[in-house]
């Protein structure tokens, strides 16, 4: 999607949750937005904004159409991800590859590792249970970025807060000046392209 065609549905003629009787999932967790555009004519787009799918449809786009042509659209965006996610059981492979590494001396390894919905953090670690989450954010992303945010959640397996050792370990993963650059410039581009305010409501529903 270009970033015109994004920043043209910034103003949407209305905003809506897809029916609540369609059978798509994410639905009851508010993943799904449409977005009736005045400024669309024939064409569909569908994206991810805030961790949630975007629908643009035409403003007069009939419901029958909005049914059988939403959940279509929603579904290639996660065919797409799915393709270049990397797996649970690959996350968990590779933080111990990254442990073998750059920290041998750190011998813990995670119970879990998953994808979660986390919009304020790039991951977290619950040292006593084990389990790391990594947001969804991340999906697709390249691949020292990930790998940063891996190896720090995985080094508070040990060392549950950001001290000197904290930062002298994670210091020894070599490419943190480009991982780090990524993620700030996701969160500014988040920032910039806000959602409008009518949408954020419906988001906070």
């Amino acid at each position: 999607m270009s970033l015109d065609s994004f920043l043209d549905d910034l103003e949407p003629d209305s905003v809506e949750d897809l029916d609540r009787d369609a059978t798509l999932p994410g639905i009851n967790e508010g993943e799904i937005v449409v977005i009736r555009s005045a400024r669309r004519k024939k064409n569909i787009s569908a994206y991810r904004a805030g961790g949630r799918i975007v629908v643009s449809i035409p403003a007069r786009m009939s419901r029958a159409d909005e049914r059988a042509m939403v959940p279509e659209m929603v579904a290639k965006i996660r065919a797409q991800e799915a393709a270049i996610t990397m797996s649970e059981s690959a996350l968990a492979d590779r933080i111990d590859q990254l442990l073998r590494k750059f920290a041998p001396e750190i011998t813990i390894r995670p119970s879990d590792v998953s994808w979660r919905a986390m919009r304020e953090r790039w991951g977290s670690c619950t040292s006593v249970d084990r389990r790391i989450r990594i947001s969804d954010r991340l999906k697709g992303a390249p691949a020292h970025a990930l790998d940063y945010v891996l190896f720090h959640e995985a080094i508070h397996l040990e060392i549950s807060d950001h001290s000197f050792g904290f930062k002298a370990i994670l210091g020894r993963f070599p490419y943190t000046d480009v991982a780090t650059a990524y993620l700030d410039g996701y969160e500014a581009a988040e920032t910039a392209l806000a959602l409008p305010e009518e949408l954020k409501k419906l988001l906070k529903k």
